[in-house]
């Protein structure tokens, strides 16, 4: 009995915990780009077509299944935090204001902003390098697929939060 392309390229999604390029894909299900590009465009088709709450997204260069806006308030309670509260505001501050010198976050938020940038720093949200006797603070390409958004340029991310914060 022969796979079903599409089920195989879902799986590979539901299981991954990070977006997927096509070219991982193709290495490790041995499924050509082609096929897997295919697989990705029906599994999008079928999961809109019933109106799934989950959908299948590109972040970055990857691929990754995903809950949809309207159904993420439901899943939040139930999924396990990888970044704390508390240091979420940090995140969108550099986010946000990036490229931002450590000094000056920790002038607006106060110390804990060295705490918390470690935590973004291991978790490889944000990279620090080293200016002066500080650190410039940057979003990384993980920032932009861990929080799905579309592009990882400066202005891409304060557009994506920008949007985020009118929403109701």
């Amino acid at each position: 009995m022969e796979l079903d392309p599409v089920r195989i390229v879902e799986t590979v999604l539901f299981s991954s915990s990070q977006p997927v390029k096509v070219s991982d894909m193709e290495v490790q299900t041995q499924l050509e780009a082609a096929v897997v590009r295919r697989a990705l465009k029906k599994l999008q088709q079928e999961y809109d077509e019933r109106g799934s709450a989950m959908e299948v997204a590109k972040t970055g260069a990857g691929y990754c299944l995903i809950v949809r806006e309207q159904y993420r308030p439901f899943g939040r309670q139930f999924a396990p935090k990888e970044v704390p509260d508390e240091v979420l505001r940090t995140a969108a501050m550099i986010a946000y204001h990036q490229p931002i010198l450590q000094s000056d976050l920790a002038r607006s938020l106060g110390s804990r902003v060295y705490d918390d940038v470690r935590t973004l720093h291991q978790l490889g949200l944000v990279t620090a390098k080293k200016k002066g006797q500080t650190f410039l603070l940057t979003t990384t390409k993980r920032f932009c697929e861990y929080f799905g958004i579309e592009g990882t340029s400066k202005t891409a991310v304060k557009k994506w939060m920008e949007e985020r914060s009118r929403a109701p």
